[in-house]
């Protein structure tokens, strides 16, 4: 795979890093006295320098023989430097900011490349979509590598999108140069019981020489889970278990170790590294969704270090975990992931491998971020109309919108019992229960008292006027409604509420505004995140959304929910490709069996 990432080419600079190694001519820049993370050796050296030019290292050792009077030298003054982080599975989208903004955001704590999926704006907008995005992000430093959206829609059949995307399309992405792969194959069915729409994909990507990231969702580490490797899926972040993971890692797949917003999978997982002596070549570290208060309090993937380490994954494993390990497994570890010469000299500056606080982030040989600050310019990006016009419902919604009636046999009982998403904190899991709802003048209403809520899916891609009725539990809530145009991953219009004003109250707000995350209660809104770039970002700053996003989780609190990115929890209500229960602009699926199913038992 030829590598479009770095500043100079290797084969245009080959003769020039000779030259710097051998002292004949001097270095752009030189690093000294650094205490080099070793990734190549797992090991630490100490006082250490690192020449580069052409953007690329050219000789790491004692460098003084590469000092010119042009020479910028940097001090590191025993501070360790380490090979800039790589995120091997990312959606931007869910930052809620514009690819320019995030990448001012994740820079400046260490992160350098970014393996992005866009399928959140490709469901909604198409490939067209993505390349918007992909322009936006090439005006900063930050490797931005896509891969193309594998599942638009994630399940065909169940849902209504606003784009599609087949083996066709998947082979046009594939000559793009910000392509190196493709996105996380949810239709993961589809891949094991042999259909041509998902092998048409992996073909497609795997005659381009390019790589397939993978979304195994299910706890089957048997025929199924091999059946997934063999068809040239390489990685995999939907590891839950420790066993999963050491089930992927032990078949030759990259386990990614995710600890996002809301995701909070490491802890569980570093147990298949932290309770076993296995060889960690093959586990890798991702962020997933990142929400923007987490990066502005937490950061990037400086902070999901922080949490391996926690759990007792040794430093320099951790720092291979998001350096060389993903380069690897993204087949471009000849030009990332380690400082050793002819790689592209991408650093960053670390005050101690306790804190893991970053102090310098280099790109290509350029300092673009100090302190915590960026060092390069970044104007406003211009998203077009098209972009920011992304809601079109076809029926007006009022509270009458939200009856949920019961069948006709059913009228005269006092309880009918129906199928319920019961959501995990904290989790992307989900269970199916089944839950008494009181009738009610031949109806059903959300029951506080058993932490049910009435839940609707409405599609607001092409006006087709459908729409999917369910009932959720556990979010804790005892007034109001919420509603979200960010629900994985067709991205229709997500309402769940106590009473049926507040739920048109919250539907109507975000049609208004472009889209975005709405919290009200007694016909107040109580916070609000307008998103009106395809109803899932703004083009504001990582300050300014995480204020927005936490104005909204404090309407949360207000409303009585105490768990964590409580909107992330809720936009994956409607994704049928996790289990078990979701529920669609179609209605109700049954994600273990792939079929719909009615909401009365």
């Amino acid at each position: 795979m030829i590598n479009r990432f770095c500043k100079m080419p290797l084969w245009e600079c080959t003769k020039t890093l000779a030259d710097v190694a051998q002292g004949r001519t001097s270095a752009d820049v030189v690093i000294t006295g650094a205490k080099l993370v070793n990734v190549c050796t797992a090991e630490i050296q100490e006082n250490m320098d690192v020449a580069i030019s052409c953007g690329r290292i050219a000789y790491v050792g004692q460098a003084d023989h590469c000092i010119g009077d042009e020479t910028l030298v940097i001090e590191a003054n025993g501070q360790y430097i380490a090979p800039g982080f790589l995120d091997g599975h990312i959606h931007v989208e869910s930052s809620m900011m514009g690819a320019g903004e995030y990448a001012r955001a994740v820079i400046p704590h260490g992160t350098v490349g970014i393996y992005w999926d866009p399928h959140e704006i490709c469901n909604v907008l198409g490939l067209e979509g993505v390349k918007v995005m992909m322009d936006d992000a090439a005006r900063t430093p930050l490797k931005a590598m896509v891969t193309t959206p594998s599942c638009v829609p994630a399940v065909p059949g169940f849902e209504d999108t606003g784009s599609s995307v087949g083996p066709k399309e998947i082979a046009e992405s594939m000559t793009w140069d910000g392509v190196v792969g493709l996105g996380e194959m949810m239709n993961f069915v589809g891949v094991v019981n042999g259909t041509d729409h998902a092998h048409g994909e992996l073909a497609e990507t795997l005659k381009a020489d390019k790589v397939i990231t993978g979304h195994y969702s299910i706890p089957e580490n048997d025929r199924g889970l091999n059946a997934y490797v063999a068809s040239g899926v390489r990685c995999c972040h939907e590891s839950t278990r420790a066993e999963d993971a050491l089930a992927k890692m032990r078949l030759g797949q990259y386990a990614q170790l995710r600890y996002g917003s809301a995701w909070h999978d490491l802890p569980e997982l570093a147990h298949a590294i932290t309770d076993t002596d296995i060889d960690t070549r093959f586990a890798h570290l991702v962020s997933d969704d990142t929400h923007p208060h987490t990066l502005v309090e937490d950061g990037h993937l400086d902070h999901v270090l922080r949490v391996a380490v926690s759990c007792g994954i040794p430093p320099i494993q951790a720092i291979q975990m998001v350096t060389l390990n993903v380069a690897t497994c993204f087949r471009m570890d000849n030009e990332l992931g380690s400082i050793t010469p002819g790689k592209c000299a991408d650093i960053v500056f670390l005050d101690g491998l306790d804190t893991l606080n970053v102090t310098r982030t280099i790109i290509d040989g350029d300092v673009v971020a100090e302190d915590g600050a960026v060092l390069f310019p970044l104007g406003s990006y211009g998203y077009p109309a098209w972009v920011t016009r992304s809601m079109h419902l076809k029926d007006e919604i009022t509270p009458d919108s939200f009856a949920v009636p019961v069948p006709a046999e059913a009228a005269d009982e006092d309880t009918v019992t129906v199928r319920t998403i019961e959501i995990i904190p904290g989790k992307v899991g989900a269970f199916e229960t089944h839950v008494d709802l009181p009738v009610v003048n031949g109806k059903l209403e959300s029951s506080l008292a058993q932490d049910v809520l009435k839940t609707f899916v409405f599609e607001r891609h092409h006006e087709t006027g459908t729409y999917g009725v369910g009932f959720t539990k556990g979010f804790g809530i005892q007034r109001g409604a919420m509603a979200s145009t960010v629900a994985h991953d067709a991205h229709n219009l997500l309402v769940v509420g106590t009473n049926d004003a507040d739920m048109a109250l919250a539907a109507n707000t975000l049609i208004q505004c472009g889209g975005g995350m709405v919290v009200v209660a007694d016909g107040e809104v109580l916070g609000l995140v307008e998103l009106p770039i395809a109803g899932l970002m703004d083009d504001l700053g990582a300050e300014q959304m995480s204020k927005k996003v936490h104005g909204l989780e404090d309407a949360w609190a207000q409303i009585g929910c105490a768990m964590p990115s409580p909107f992330m929890t809720m936009a994956l209500i409607p994704l049928a490709c996790l289990p078990e229960l979701r529920l669609t602009n179609r209605g109700l699926v049954d994600c273990t069996k792939f079929e719909f199913v009615d909401l009365f038992v």
